[in-house]
């Protein structure tokens, strides 16, 4: 058996409880795949996006429908050696990317305030523009369940809001396309096991401003995110269910007890009819 079919195997097998049930029923709950579709993997070299490509080629050949997949690579300036290792690991694991170059790293290189943020934004238009050239219609990204909660609190401790990362958006910017995050209800946990059982060496941030902790368990040490995941981690010492319950908390929103919120409609505040409703 090829090293590439022990992998497709485990997902199926050994993490069929963990990876790819939840894979299956986060793509069946928020119905991210349709008929017909045709969908650009995006992969950045990590773990997530590796697993995501595996689950997807899986889905594919086992799944109900018939639809189309691209994998593709977006270079933003990677080191040789980190792209050489997104080439190898795609190789190991069958996967056929489409590799194509940006100068997304030299851009934001001298950027001071929200570097991170900037890039990310330019890492999207580059992936739903190329998307949009191999005649894709939606993109599917490799966030799991650990980035849904870890935003949920990032927006309300750091960000003053309440707030999440959808399983999937509509384009605002690229009319016509779509965004899915498939490992929507994946557990990075579960991911790791799964990559640690691989025995590959997988990407964690490679850009020139976190070099220097590619090959920390935790990546970048100093970020917000890494304070609420350490935050998370505390709390489920003395809490099993505090993942749930913060992910619960945005589809179970009572809007009777909120002081205000907005939409694009406009904005409102419980005081506009406080009033007309009494004691209701």
């Amino acid at each position: 058996m090829e090293r590439y079919q022990e992998i497709e195997r485990s997902i199926i097998k050994t993490y069929r409880k963990t990876v790819w049930k939840r894979f299956v029923a986060g793509i069946n709950r928020y119905k991210m795949i349709s008929e017909g579709d045709k969908i650009a993997v995006c992969i950045s070299g990590g773990k997530d996006s590796m697993l995501l490509a595996k689950c997807m080629q899986e889905i594919q050949r086992h799944g109900i429908m018939d639809f189309g997949l691209e994998f593709i690579v977006m270079d933003p300036g990677y080191n040789p050696a980190n792209r050489q290792r997104i080439i190898d690991n795609a190789a190991v694991l069958n996967i056929p990317i489409r590799i194509f170059n940006t100068q997304i790293f030299d851009s934001v290189v001298n950027i001071e305030n929200s570097p991170c943020y900037l890039c990310a934004r330019m890492r999207r238009g580059y992936l739903y523009k190329e998307a949009r050239r191999l005649g894709c219609n939606k993109i599917a990204l490799g966030h799991h369940f650990d980035d849904v909660i870890e935003t949920i609190l990032m927006g309300m401790l750091y960000g003053a809001q309440i707030q999440t990362m959808m399983p999937k958006l509509h384009s605002t910017n690229h009319p016509g396309m779509e965004l899915i995050r498939p490992l929507y209800m994946v557990r990075e946990k579960d991911i790791i096991a799964w990559a640690r059982r691989s025995g590959l060496e997988f990407l964690q941030c490679a850009c020139r401003f976190t070099e220097n902790y590619t090959n920390s368990e935790d990546g970048v040490s100093n970020s917000k995110r890494q304070e609420v995941k350490m935050l998370i981690a505390k709390l489920r010492k003395t809490n099993p269910y505090v993942d749930m319950n913060i992910f619960n908390s945005v589809q179970n929103v009572n809007l009777s007890t909120i002081i205000g919120y907005h939409d694009e409609a406009g904005e409102y505040n419980f005081l506009d009819d406080y009033e007309e409703r009494g004691g209701k």
